[in-house]
């Protein structure tokens, strides 16, 4: 059986406005193995965002238990949490955030580079990951002279160019139309495979989480498996 990359263990999460306090995470539990593509399914403010930023190790205010390979990250501090998301963790957000001063090939060299990578080896991942996901002859172009897809899959290469053990993909094809999101998904879905990754996707969309191994529905707090 594959090794578990992530595990959440009766994460909780609350917010306070006035004299009211909301439960957003009601004692979450969730474990992802090596290669499994888990989607997040649930309404847009079940708290989706809020369980990727607990998972992702962005924000404080949770207790419980978060592993990521392993290691227990409740008590690390910002430079720890700092070190394992460069290391370990990639992200893909709904709106695909590029650097807009850079071309896609330099938008995906960056992060490499941030975590030691030599330039050259960074430069050549980069180009690889971009060619596979289709942007060959898009390399020297930036943000603002690419589609809403090209955008998408110079933010996915970005996510992965570190060779993450978990990629966390919020709403990754929100932005897109149908066709185009097909596509994209499909494209991030065999670039996960094909490195050995995990990932986790959060989504609203019944028919692109069903192309996922599992399927876990976030209702009122509470995480569940939704049968198939």
């Amino acid at each position: 059986m594959n090794k578990i990359v992530a595990e959440m263990r009766d994460v909780r999460r609350s917010f306070t406005q006035g004299d009211v306090t909301i439960d957003v995470l009601r004692g979450v539990n969730l474990s992802i193995r090596e290669g499994e593509l888990v989607a997040l399914l649930g309404p847009s403010g079940t708290g989706k965002s809020t369980l990727l930023q607990a998972l992702g190790l962005l924000e404080g205010g949770f207790t419980g238990s978060i592993l990521i390979d392993g290691e227990e990250m409740r008590d690390a501090g910002p430079d720890r949490a700092t070190v394992v998301r460069r290391e370990k963790l990639g992200f893909v957000y709904q709106f695909h955030h590029l650097l807009p001063d850079f071309d896609a090939l330099e938008n995906v060299t960056l992060p490499q580079l941030i975590a030691g990578t030599q330039p050259e080896e960074a430069k050549q991942r980069a180009t690889d990951l971009l060619s596979t996901l289709g942007l060959g002859e898009r390399l020297e172009h930036r943000p603002a002279k690419l589609s809403g897809g090209e955008q998408q899959r110079v933010a996915v290469a970005r996510a992965l160019a570190n060779k993450p053990r978990l990629v966390l993909a919020d709403e990754p094809t929100g932005n897109l139309d149908e066709k185009t999101a097909d596509i994209v998904l499909s494209e991030f879905m065999a670039l996960v495979r094909g490195q050995g990754s995990a990932a986790l996707v959060a989504t609203h969309n019944e028919r692109l989480a069903a192309k996922m191994d599992r399927v876990v529905r976030l209702h009122d707090g509470i995480l569940e498996e939704k049968n198939s």
